[in-house]
């Protein structure tokens, strides 16, 4: 199973939008949020989240969603 996480603080970027999305659209896949990543600097940057460990990083969240989507 691909694991999703999101960091509570990249919310700011509208990713919370994503968490039921993942979850309903995306076969294979649980989605984890975390109070903080250790990604600061990339988390202010804009919408990200880590697929089994490595970093996806978008400037929209729907690119966001099609990366993930693309990788698993």
């Amino acid at each position: 199973m691909v694991v999703v996480s999101f960091c509570e603080n990249n919310f700011i970027h509208g990713v919370e939008e994503l968490l039921d999305r993942i979850e309903e659209e995306l076969d294979g896949v649980s989605v984890e949020v975390e109070a903080c990543l250790g990604f600061c600097g990339d988390c202010a940057m804009g919408p990200f989240a880590l697929v089994d460990g490595d970093l996806f990083q978008a400037e929209t969240v729907d690119d966001l969603y099609q990366m993930i989507k693309e990788e698993v």
